[in-house]
């Protein structure tokens, strides 16, 4: 039902804003007539001024003309702005409304993560196509990307309540999240780029220092040919001198300026193209109002010491004066009467001096807001999840209440499961009943709970603990390695891991698959019996009953578990995990 009302209100939004930008797009229509009358008008009144003698009515005509031309221009120019920024939300909404019904390829996969040596995300499906991360990333920026990556795959989160009561809060401020959104629907934000480009303006040395006397002298030589020229107007003096002035005075201004004019313009247009977006998203985290402990941070970080929306807005001030002096008449007029590359060149180097130590901090804070709007839209979406409770503990705990895999939504048949520390659960059952979803259930639940993110149970506690899998071990044959080799070299990778990260959650799906019968019971056994000696808990799903047999001989330790079939006309799955060795097969 829920879920039924988030369609409904995705779709109204998407519904309004699509109506508002057809009314939108009418104006333009009337703008451009509005454009084209208003300067033909303006040229017919000149012409008119020119070529009759009615005094200056005419040409007041043409003034208000031309001042007709620009307001409209602006409008149609704000209109544009208004359109385009309508069509960007509708966008967010669309591909919010698709996520609903199971279309996840408005969103990156994060394919590029994609790791099978990895302790856990390869197996429980964490990056790829239909993956976790495809089911949360909404990230606009490829620093975003990359810190919500790599909070799934490093479990790094230090203080998990300050994470769900960040992403409880900004869960609850749709239109802030839509609207921070909205602006990475056109492109994805370029971190890697920007950071690249700031690599380049430290390593660029602006020989033109913020010197009080060179700021004195430009500032003298900038008044000394106004007044030049207003004296040669006035025929007080000769015309030749004033150019000379002013030829000179540009000369100079371009021989002692221009290097490092060169060298300013080459360091930051690389970053232009990005600049006015992430001047929006600092705008949008500073104004948001967000007062959780972590969304704090990351405002702090923003405006503590040195504003970083504002440096930000001078940098876009210094880069449109770069691309003013592009124009060659109007570089010469700038410099011949303003001295304007010395003050822009001295700006850069203000702009250096003052704010380049912080902006990687700023661009990581924006990276980190960008991962929590991901997360928080998750829970947005998914209002049948809850938190789960954290609690301290150097045991394993892990008790679960209807716990499904997040995967499945509503027919996903929920399950009561309690892992006990040190102890080892061996599931059984047949093909397709449900055991490596089980499997995959228990580890991104806790992947989930982990990053501060809702759990897909009624009740789920769990302590902070390590997680090691084995379920998709996969052959490399141009390094010569079989299938079998590989399940080795993994369950050797499990050990070591195990032997540095304790305690540990073992989650194993068939060990030794790649192997006969015989070697596969007895090799399954010699590993549960060496691993048993650390400090892990464990499931392990087989085929195997053999291996049940543990229980018999370590019944303190391990347990048996299984799903189910009922056998007749037809096969019948329950999906419900029970004690007690699995019956019925179905090959």
């Amino acid at each position: 039902m829920k879920e039924e009302r988030l369609k409904v209100f995705y779709q109204q939004m998407s519904d309004r804003l699509a109506a508002d930008t057809r009314r939108l797009r009418k104006r333009n229509t009337a703008f451009a007539v509005g454009e084209l009358s208003t300067f033909v008008l303006a040229i017919a009144a000149v012409t008119a001024y020119v070529s009759t003698d009615t005094g200056y009515t005419y040409l007041y005509m043409a003034g208000l003309m031309l001042l007709a031309y620009v307001i409209i221009r602006q409008q149609d120019v704000a209109n544009g702005l208004r359109i385009e920024t309508l069509e960007n939300t509708q966008s967010v909404y669309q591909k919010e409304l698709a996520y609903l019904n199971g279309d996840f390829s408005g969103f990156s996969d994060g394919a590029q993560y994609i790791n099978p040596n990895h302790h856990f995300t390869f197996d429980m499906d964490v990056f790829g196509r239909d993956s976790l991360f495809n089911r949360i990333n909404r990230t606009i920026t490829t620093g975003g990307s990359k810190r919500l990556a790599q909070q799934l795959q490093d479990l790094s989160c230090s203080d998990i309540a300050a994470r769900q009561e960040a992403i409880r809060e900004l869960s609850e401020r749709e239109p802030l999240r839509t609207q921070f959104l909205a602006y990475g629907q056109k492109a994805s934000i370029n971190t890697t780029e920007i950071l690249s480009a700031l690599q380049g303006i430290k390593s660029e040395a602006i020989s033109t220092r913020p010197s009080a006397l060179y700021a004195t002298l430009a500032t003298i030589a900038s008044v000394g040919v106004c007044l030049i020229i207003s004296l040669a107007i006035a025929g007080i003096a000769p015309a030749s001198l004033a150019l000379l002035w002013v030829m000179l005075q540009f000369g100079i201004v371009f021989a002692t300026n221009n290097a490092d004019f060169l060298r300013a313009t080459k360091a930051v247009n690389r970053m232009h193209k990005e600049l006015r977006t992430y001047i929006s998203l600092i705008t949008t985290i500073v104004g948001s109002g967000l007062q959780s402990k972590e969304s704090q941070t990351i405002i702090k970080a923003l405006t503590e010491d040195s504003d970083a929306l504002m440096a930000f807005k001078e940098l876009e001030r210094i880069l449109d004066g770069l691309d003013r002096q592009g124009n060659p008449l109007y570089r010469f007029l700038s410099d011949a009467f303003f001295c304007y590359d010395y003050w822009l060149v001295r700006r850069f180097f203000r702009w250096q001096a003052n704010s380049l130590h912080r902006v990687e901090d700023w661009i990581k804070a924006v990276s980190h807001f960008d991962a929590l709007v991901s997360m928080a839209t998750f829970r947005y979406n998914e209002p049948m999840a809850i938190d789960a409770e954290i609690v301290v503990s150097d045991d394993i705990v892990y008790e679960a209440e209807a716990i499904t895999h997040p995967f499945l939504g509503a027919k996903a048949v929920s399950n009561d499961f309690i892992l006990a520390d040190g102890h080892y659960y061996i599931i059984t059952g047949a093909n397709m009943a449900g055991k490596s979803t089980f499997l995959r259930t228990i580890g991104i639940n806790y992947i989930l709970a982990r990053c501060g993110l809702p759990v897909f149970a009624r009740r789920m506690k769990v302590s902070v603990f390590s997680l090691f899998t084995s379920m998709r071990t996969t052959d490399d044959l141009t390094q010569g390695i079989s299938y079998f080799n590989a399940e080795l070299l993994r369950l050797q990778q499990l050990i070591n891991f195990c032997q540095q990260h304790q305690p540990t959650l073992i989650i194993l799906d068939e060990i030794l698959k790649g192997t006969n019968s015989l070697d596969k019971l007895n090799g399954s056994r010699l590993f549960l019996e060496h691993i048993q000696h650390l400090p892990v808990t464990g499931i392990i799903a087989t085929h195997d009953l053999e291996l049940s047999k543990m229980a018999d001989e370590h019944p303190s330790r391990f347990h048996n578990y299984c799903f189910e079939i009922e056998l007749s006309d037809h096969v019948t799955y329950t999906y419900k995990i029970t004690e007690g060795i699995a019956r019925n097969q179905n090959a």
